[in-house]
């Protein structure tokens, strides 16, 4: 008797295996309609192509980026047919760098993608609407980030320091001479930094450089090795001849060259200045930032001295405004450095009835000393993971409002459909549009637990 090998053998369920598709293909393609992450959708010989840069309705012809199963993805490299949608892009860096990838689409037509994108997610996932749609909180298009990081590589072979943005899905690093999503003096900047950039004389010792503008502009300069004696002097000079404030980062945190120096920005709205530092985090659109804030205010309509937590409270961003609003704030970050930084900043405004403690957000909260009256609303702020662990605690909590700000839509989704297992209500919800000319998705949801007036 043959001996039987004991390796178990598949066959194939569905005739013969199609061939992969090989990167740097090209293939004309009919754009049927976009994906929420902003690229187009074609169908074509079973497979779903996934096409950066292109419209519904258009005609392509896209080369290959990278294959898998029956899904390409692909970036258009001509377009046959345009979309009387298609727009002229502002920036001569858009088709390739990976900071902006809608450009090529209208303001209109850009938030219509992320309200659809937060509702169908909503409804499909948590079969959750809202009672009402907020309208858009919307800002410039051009010229709102004041914050940005600058890729720095020295290319060995080439002896050439690239400077610029990561490629779309890809390390590459796309060389800029300008960027209009930059705010205006950083927009300003960027020449005078490029060029001394390009004359250090050990440029392989820069790992990244950080812009930041706000009560003053800034340059952080991000260093790998020691920098030499006659860089730091050329870095001196182009701070100086700039009028903006040089920190360094080693090895440690972040130190400005001038320990006198600060940086901050301001809510002029509730007469507030905050400090912050290279590193901590702010949101890079100041008017949108603004807007939220007020929406947030209004939605949590916090009565004289009532209770409020603050959830992933950062440097009291949330914060300060509310207890300028008169409500009494407890907020809660789970690094201690932000903490004493939203201390200083309720200090230094003269606010006294907000309080800033650290504490693990992923673990039980009602027991903590802060925690134990409850609070009559919560507003969170959590990051990418969103708060999961949290949302599950709402009710301990005794919050019949809540304010949820999202980054990820797929989270906020989740995490509201544990809310409503709760008995809160989703009662209104509304896009965010921090990040004009990108699919990047930012939104505002507000719940109101089962014992509050209808």
């Amino acid at each position: 008797m043959a001996k039987r090998s004991g390796a178990l053998r598949f066959q194939p369920s569905g005739g013969e295996r199609k061939p992969q598709v090989p990167v740097g293909k090209k293939q004309r393609l009919s754009i049927e309609r976009l994906a929420n992450d902003g690229r187009g959708i074609a169908f074509i010989e079973g497979r779903t192509w996934f096409v950066e840069g292109a419209l519904p309705g258009e005609e392509v012809e896209a080369r290959v980026l990278g294959a898998r199963s029956q899904v390409v993805d692909a970036r258009s490299e001509r377009v046959f047919q345009a979309s009387a949608q298609r727009q002229v892009e502002p920036c001569p860096h858009a088709r390739r760098c990976g900071g902006c990838n809608l450009q090529h689409a209208s303001v209109a037509d850009q938030l219509a993608l992320k309200q659809h994108s937060l509702g169908e997610q909503l409804a499909r996932l948590a079969d959750l609407q809202p009672e009402i749609w907020a309208a858009p909180l919307v800002g410039p298009a051009l010229g709102y980030r004041r914050r940005a990081r600058l890729a720095v590589r020295w290319d060995v072979k080439a002896r050439r320091l690239d400077v610029g943005f990561r490629a779309n899905a890809s390390q590459d690093i796309v060389a800029i001479e300008q960027c209009p999503v930059l705010v205006q003096p950083l927009q300003s900047l960027l020449p005078a930094l490029l060029e001394v950039l390009h004359r250090l004389s050990k440029p392989r010792a820069i790992g990244h450089v950080e812009l930041f503008s706000g009560t003053a502009e800034a340059v952080l300069i991000r260093h790998t090795e020691a920098l030499a004696d006659s860089d730091m002097e050329c870095l001196r000079g182009f701070a100086e001849a700039s009028h903006v404030q040089l920190w360094l980062q080693g090895e440690g945190e972040p130190y400005p060259l001038e320990p006198r120096q600060a940086l901050g920005y301001r809510l002029e709205t509730w007469d507030l200045e905050l400090a912050w530092r290279p590193g901590d985090f702010v949101q890079v659109n100041a008017p949108v930032n603004d807007a939220m804030i007020a929406q947030a205010l209004s939605w949590l309509a916090p009565g004289k001295t009532e209770r409020v937590l603050d959830l992933f409270c950062g440097l009291g961003n949330f914060s300060l405004p509310l207890a300028r609003a008169g409500a009494q704030v407890v907020g809660v970050e789970g690094v201690e450095a932000m903490v004493a930084r939203a201390q200083e900043n309720a200090r230094h405004n003269g606010i006294e009835t907000a309080h800033f403690y650290r504490a693990d957000l992923s673990k039980p909260l009602a027991d903590a000393p802060w925690a134990r009256t409850g609070f009559s609303a919560v507003l969170l702020d959590p990051p990418r993971d969103g708060a999961l662990q949290i949302v599950r605690q709402m009710s301990t909590l005794k919050a019949q409002r809540v304010v949820y700000v999202s980054c990820n839509p797929a989270t906020l989704t989740r995490d509201a459909r544990e809310l409503a297992s709760q008995g809160y209500r989703l009662k209104r919800a509304g896009v965010l549009d921090m990040f004009p000319q990108t699919a990047h998705v930012e939104a505002m949801a507000l719940f109101e637990g089962p014992d509050a007036p209808r």
